[in-house]
């Protein structure tokens, strides 16, 4: 059977690790998950009842294309409550998760072989749908002293595209309105498309994270339900894009998915003024993350840049590494020995990630603090 070089693509090494660690559990460990970038808590119960109400009412066939209108202007107004940004309603596109706003907006704005520029470490899985979608990204290693964020001296000539995430993943940092800012005017000197990830936006802090929207109209944001909102198995994001090209990725969204899952949109309309439970989940990846800065220093683990927002510290394990191994084979030592699935560097950064893990922090406080005494207990035996 033929295969194409697109296909050609490395796996998710973090969904490799779930693997493993579901096969612990299947033989009966108990196992504590610092891996997966997910939310331990279900969709919001006002999101639940309303799409129990929905099933009920009426068949939940196709919407239009872009999404439906009531979500798609809740999301407009979203925008105004939290960072004064007037959005007109027509430029939100509602998509199948954020992974199909990327692809979305990756076919929207590039010709086939163009180069796009992207942070390292970073999500993995921009690297890998560009690559399917024949185009070539370009990793952009960041700095520590910058706190693994791209800065404009770092952005090279030559590229269609350049995406940015604030918070990031997998090291939490954010970029304040100042640093975005000369971001987007790097993008626009060198004739780039500049997308902003902000998916977890909501999921902060000290201060609020900033939009690309209060910097300029001239950028695609892309967002999801996924993280602040609780809601990543129901596979539901967005994008808010020109007003000029809101034709153009309609005309895309029609053909490569005809619509999102009705279902979903129901839920994420509900989950929207959820605000009291969703901000009690955000209260917890507060408490878990101070239990991690003062836990990961006290297991040996300490050296990392302290996370802004989202539930991630990205830790420098180069010092525990035994002579000639690297951080995915110390993640499965951690996983065999501790019963600790975290997640090897290598995902988000190929060429120095191999000192690195990312460790998730959005399950229960009472597992982040079972899970942080075994990797103390763990890097005392080593």
């Amino acid at each position: 059977m033929r295969a194409s070089s697109r296909s050609e693509v490395d796996p998710f090494i973090v969904m490799d690790v779930m693997e493993a660690a579901r096969l612990r559990e299947a033989a009966g460990h108990r196992v504590i998950h610092m891996e997966v970038g997910q939310p331990g808590t279900p969709a919001p119960a006002g999101a639940r009842a309303a799409l129990a109400r929905a099933m009920e009412a009426a068949p939940l066939g196709y919407t239009v294309a872009l999404g439906m209108p009531a979500l798609r202007q809740r999301i407009a107004r979203l925008y105004a409550e939290w960072y004064g940004v007037e959005l007109n309603p027509d430029r939100v596109v509602i998509t199948p998760g954020a992974s199909g706003a990327f692809i979305l907006a990756f076919t929207a704005l590039f010709e086939a072989g163009e180069r796009v520029g992207l942070g390292l470490p970073g999500y993995p899985s921009y690297r890998h749908i560009l690559t399917a979608l024949s185009l070539e990204p370009v990793g952009i290693e960041t700095a520590e002293a910058n706190r693994f964020q791209p800065v404009p001296g770092d952005v090279p000539e030559g590229l269609a595209g350049l995406i940015v995430a604030s918070p990031a993943n997998p090291s939490g940092t954010m970029l304040d309105r100042a640093a975005l800012a000369a971001l987007v005017e790097r993008a626009q000197e060198i004739g780039a498309a500049f997308v902003s990830d902000e998916i977890y936006h909501g999921l902060h802090y000290e201060r609020p994270a900033v939009s690309a929207l209060q910097v300029s109209d001239d950028v695609v944001v892309v967002n999801s339900f996924s993280k602040y909102f609780s809601m990543t198995g129901w596979r539901v994001g967005w994008l808010v894009v020109p007003e000029s090209e809101i034709r153009r990725y309609e005309r895309l969204a029609q053909n490569l998915f005809i619509c999102p899952p009705h279902a979903s949109q129901i839920a994420a309309l509900a989950a929207m003024d959820c605000t009291e439970e969703l901000e009690a989940n955000r209260a917890v990846y507060t408490e878990n993350r101070r239990l991690m800065a003062e836990g990961l220093p006290a297991a040996g683990l300490g050296h990392f840049a302290p996370p802004d927002g989202a539930f991630y510290v990205y830790a420098d394990v180069g010092h525990v590494l035994r002579e000639g191994t690297d951080a995915r084979a110390l993640a499965a030592e951690i996983l065999d020995e501790a019963g600790v699935a975290v997640t090897p560097g290598l995902d988000f950064d190929p060429a120095r990630g191999g000192r690195m893990l990312r460790l998730s922090y959005a399950a229960s406080t009472a597992d982040i603090a079972e899970g942080l005494e075994r990797l103390a207990a763990f890097t005392a035996r080593r």
